[in-house]
């Protein structure tokens, strides 16, 4: 039997019926693995750049404050 995509090579008859739903399963699992990991990655990097925001912001309040104290005398 040719195959219409690529002439010339023959198809390869498809496996049983429970192979192709433990690929289907393995497909899912490695889709799903990918999904999380690329989830947590995202959170993680926000939580990161959150840190350094908040952390930017405090020194630059405490600059403030300081220019402030200053600034009385």
């Amino acid at each position: 039997m040719r195959d219409p995509v690529a002439p010339g090579y023959k198809c390869e008859k498809p496996g049983t019926e429970q192979d192709e739903v433990k690929l289907q399963n393995a497909s899912k699992q490695i889709v799903q693995t990918a999904i999380l990991r690329a989830v947590q990655q995202v959170s993680q990097e926000s939580q990161q750049k959150e840190k350094r925001t908040n952390s930017s912001t405090s020194l630059q309040l405490e600059r403030g404050k300081l220019t402030k104290k200053h600034e009385k005398k």
